[in-house]
């Protein structure tokens, strides 16, 4: 499947390193590795409908799981402008239209994996980082805490460019 930076699976394994160099535990690298089977906000072809949520558990484990569909449940337009603001933060889910209040290590894998996904992505295209780094530059060092130090680093090198833009 094409996606930025060659394929979907080229792609998800340069998550995976990515989450592995900034030291991410065994399932946020998993969860990295799965982030779009079910699709997500910004991509919508999916690998496994939701309704085969055991199958995943069962080839990665349930925590990667849970953080493969917390990242594909997220309603991003109601979600990402709640990061950096009041905690505890109040997710939607998009498949359900529910909202809940992910525990802290939750929200941190959240984070990190989002991270790691859109450097890559942006890293990978010119026309999205010129339309998204601004956005992307202010949640991600507005994330604070919620964010490792390495993955803080990785966004500022790379977004830092992009900091004095306005959005397009």
């Amino acid at each position: 499947m094409p996606h930025p930076g060659g394929t979907l699976l080229e792609h998800l394994g340069r998550v995976r390193r990515l989450l592995a160099d900034w030291g991410d535990d065994p399932a946020i690298q998993a969860a990295g590795l799965c982030h779009a089977a079910y699709g997500t906000d910004g991509f919508d072809p999916y690998l496994l409908p939701v309704a085969e949520r055991a199958t995943l558990a069962e080839l990665i484990g349930d925590r990667a799981e849970a953080l493969v569909y917390l990242y594909a449940s997220c309603d991003r337009g109601a979600v990402l402008p709640r990061i950096g603001g009041d905690r505890p933060v109040v997710f939607r889910d998009r498949f359900t239209g529910r909202e809940h209040i992910p525990a802290d290590d939750d929200l941190r894998a959240f984070l990190e994996i989002t991270a790691a996904n859109e450097l890559d992505v942006l890293a990978h295209n010119a026309e999205l980082a010129e339309r998204y780094g601004p956005s992307l530059y202010r949640l991600f060092t507005g994330a604070g805490d919620l964010l490792s130090a390495p993955a803080r680093d990785a966004c500022a090198r790379q977004l830092s460019p992009h900091a004095a833009r306005p959005d397009h």
